[in-house]
């Protein structure tokens, strides 16, 4: 599968790669990056999982998660993309693609969670069928912000691995 790159202005989406798992591994084992995912740092085993499973989104549903680079530094920003995690929550998300984001904490605040965002979503309303989804911890301000400012709409409040969860949806059109 050739895994598009997306350029906005400030970032660069691309594959991700094995050089990237520092990067990654650093960006997961913070504790105030994963407060709102998962409630915990990830271990470099889980890290590593992590990567090869968005490396088999891409090679067998079409899409998947890219590595965010700043274009001005070439620094590792985090990651972002689509998803079908097959997870346990109900209702059901399976076959919905599902957009999640994660940025290591000295690039948040500028903008550019959003700034990805759009671009994944005007590239997912030219590729992908249908609607996304995307699921938020309902103290995670920040990211309900750049979801609702991108034209994700809450659709319902539910938990997920005994957490209060906010499923919200959006069909394809204009990026918000």
């Amino acid at each position: 599968m050739n895994i598009p790159v997306i350029q906005t202005e400030r970032l660069i989406l691309r594959a991700h790669t094995r050089e990237d798992f520092p990067a990654s591994s650093a960006l997961w084992a913070d504790a105030e990056v994963t407060r709102f995912i998962g409630g915990r740092p990830l271990s470099g085993e889980e890290v590593w999982a992590r990567l090869l499973r968005y490396a088999g989104h891409w090679a067998w549903l079409g899409f998947g998660y890219w590595a965010m680079e700043e274009k001005a530094s070439g620094a590792f920003v985090g990651e972002m993309g689509f998803a079908d995690w097959k997870r346990d929550i109900e209702p059901s998300l399976r076959g919905i693609p599902e957009l999640g984001w994660v940025l290591a904490a000295r690039f948040r605040g500028r903008g550019l969670a959003r700034e990805a965002v759009r671009a994944a979503m005007a590239w997912s309303d030219e590729t992908l069928p249908g609607p996304t989804t995307c699921i938020i911890n309902p103290g995670n301000m920040a990211s309900i912000r750049v979801a609702e400012k991108c034209g994700y709409k809450e659709a319902l409040r539910t938990t997920y691995h005994e957490r209060e969860t906010i499923v919200y949806y959006r069909e394809r059109g204009p990026v918000g």
